[in-house]
């Protein structure tokens, strides 16, 4: 396993010949609260993994005890000026937006408390496992703001508008049992992080083209009329149709062999 850093807080390790790759959030002394530091450092990292055609799963996990992310720095906000937070909201922005718009399968592990800007990460990947330890929740109409890391339209879109305002507008934290029957996250696991690596070596396993064009699919027909969404689907249906890994992938299935993908 090779581990690349972006800055002090955010680390990337690549698994299995770095087609999984881990986007580890690492600031543990303060529970990963996203400073601007951080969110500049998540930004990057993000960056860099979109342009890496070699990582065919990313898994965003966590290396405090105690938390995955509790969300954006306070104690950093308490001392901006207005004009700080101005200059601050694109790279916060960037952040969450670096997250969301990774081309590949993503996969959060979330581990304890996932709360504001924290859970809206983990709303930005496509699929969240967590433990028994799990606290979500977006807080952020407490301390006089907003989800401002996409939770008001990721938050309606996986759990429905009704079930989100209430969440939203009461501010309330959820222990894992009941996120998963809300549907908050996808997977109650033993071990969050081993659960979500093993999810994404099994997923990696796929053609990496494929799995790209399938997310895009999904991604660019979500809220479209079903005529509107089923022409998405064919644009990422040519995209694959006469690519190498298709040719793989059928002439692997004819010589029962597994693929070796090109990803091309």
């Amino acid at each position: 396993m090779s581990e690349q850093r972006f800055g002090e807080f955010v680390a990337v390790r690549r698994h299995e010949r770095g087609f999984v790759a881990e986007l580890v959030l690492d600031r543990p002394k303060a529970m990963n609260a996203v400073s601007s530091e951080m969110a500049r450092s998540i930004g990057a990292a993000c960056e860099a993994l979109a342009a890496d055609a070699a990582v065919r799963v990313t898994v965003l996990s966590s290396s405090n005890e105690k938390a995955f992310c509790v969300g954006a720095d306070l104690k950093e906000r308490n001392s901006f000026t207005d004009a700080d937070l101005v200059r601050q909201r694109p790279t916060a922005r960037a952040a969450y937006t670096g997250v969301l718009e990774l081309p590949m399968p993503t996969i959060a592990a979330v581990h304890g408390f996932a709360l504001g800007g924290g859970f809206e990460l983990a709303l930005s990947c496509d699929v969240i496992v967590a433990d028994a330890t799990a606290v979500v929740g977006l807080p952020e109409v407490s301390v006089g703001v907003i989800p401002g890391g996409g939770g008001t339209q990721l938050l309606p879109r996986r759990v429905g508008a009704a079930r989100a305002a209430e969440l939203v507008f009461t501010a309330r934290r959820v222990e894992a049992a009941e996120a998963r029957e809300l549907g908050l996250v996808d997977l109650l696991e033993d071990d969050a992080r081993t659960a979500a690596l093993d999810l994404a070596t099994r997923i990696a396993a796929n053609s990496p083209v494929g799995l790209r064009a399938a997310k895009r699919a999904m991604r660019l027909g979500h809220g479209l009329d079903l005529r509107a969404g089923l022409d998405v689907e064919d644009a990422a249906w040519r995209s694959v149709a006469f690519s190498g890994d298709r040719a793989e992938g059928v002439a692997a299935f004819n010589e029962k062999r597994k693929p070796e993908w090109p990803g091309v």
